[in-house]
Parts: structure tokens; C-alpha cells; sequence
């Protein structure tokens, strides 16, 4: 029975290893942004394989699919470090998309990091300077839709109707370059 127990962990070590050594990890830019480092954290651990095998080419419902039984698993049996199920599932489903998205428009992901952060140069060195990033991210978004739309003035503290907002469509790619260059920019220290 010893020699089986030693046999289980051996093979637990082994996993554990290769799991890590080619782990992937959750773009910062992904996560919802009421989420702790400490919950992606968590959610990586549990889902790092899934995120390499769509980085190779997984599709997101497979993969998705995949994150949800092992967070599932997860949570019941306690390993969660007292996190939900709901929260951790909201940053795999992020960080799988994105990952998906990038899979099929590595190009166009490449073309938007140039676009985006000429954009927002300013504004990312300001947040290296101490700037809120709150702030920064809001002039981001103002500057990525007045691209699409030079009319567009933000709404902001007005008690419109959200469906009677006039927002011009844009790719979500622009607002994850900016997430990820601002969120990047913010000093260590913090």
C-alpha cells in the first residue's frame, strides 16, 4: 500500500512539473476588473493547460467547457482559497476568449499594439508617472471611440437611459491593448 501511495505522489509531482513548465498565463488585460491577483492567480493554476491548447488551436467552447468542470471541482472540493465559482469562471471565460481571438487574428492584434499605444503614449507615460489609472483608462476610451466616431462626447454622470446612449462600435481588441499598456504602466510599488 506504501509503494502505491509513493507510486500516486511521484506522479502528482510529475504533473504538477509539466503543468508549470509550460504553463500559460492570464493576460492582466482579460480579467474583469473586480478581480483579485490572487483569484487569477488561482484561476491559472486550475487552468493553465486549457489556455496553452488554445494558444495551439482549442476551441473556445471546448476549452471553456474543460475550465468549468475543473473550477467546478475546484470549488467543491475546497481548493479555492474561499473563491466562487462564478468569479473564477468569469476570468477563465475572459482569458479563454481572448486567447482564442488572438489565435485567430495574431495580425490584427499586432496591428492594434502599434495603433493603441501610439494613441495612448501620453497617457501611459503618465500613468507610469502616477497618474490614477482610472482616469488614464477613461481618456483612453474617450480618445479609442472619438477614432471611430469624432463626434462622440462621453455621457458621463448623466441619468440616460444606457439604450439611448449614442456609442459608436468599436473592436474590443483596442480597449484590451489599452487595459494591458496601462495596467503594465502602473508603477510596482503600488
Amino acid at each position: 500500500m506504501k509503494k502505491a501511495s509513493k507510486i500516486v505522489a511521484v506522479l502528482l509531482l510529475a504533473a504538477s512539473v509539466s503543468t508549470t513548465a509550460f504553463a500559460e498565463e492570464i493576460p492582466i488585460e482579460s480579467a474583469p476588473c473586480n478581480a483579485t491577483a490572487e483569484g487569477i492567480e488561482i484561476t491559472e493554476a486550475l487552468i493553465s493547460n486549457e489556455l496553452a491548447e488554445v494558444r495551439q488551436g482549442l476551441g473556445f467552447q471546448i476549452a471553456m467547457a474543460r475550465a468549468q468542470r475543473i473550477i467546478a471541482e475546484a470549488v467543491i472540493n475546497g481548493q479555492t482559497q474561499g473563491y466562487g465559482y462564478a468569479e473564477l469562471a468569469n476570468i477563465a471565460r475572459n482569458s479563454l476568449f481572448q486567447y482564442r481571438d488572438m489565435y485567430l487574428r495574431p495580425d490584427y492584434y499586432e496591428e492594434q499594439n502599434t495603433i493603441v499605444y501610439s494613441m495612448i503614449e501620453d497617457l501611459i507615460q503618465a500613468v507610469a508617472g502616477g497618474k490614477p489609472y482610472d482616469e488614464a483608462l477613461d481618456e483612453a476610451y474617450t480618445r479609442i471611440y472619438k477614432c471611430s466616431d469624432p463626434s462622440y462626447e462621453p455621457n458621463i454622470g448623466s441619468a440616460i437611459d444606457m439604450a439611448y446612449l449614442n456609442v459608436p462600435a468599436v473592436d474590443m481588441v483596442k480597449f484590451s491593448r489599452a487595459r494591458k499598456f496601462l495596467l503594465e504602466a502602473i508603477p510596482k510599488n503600488e
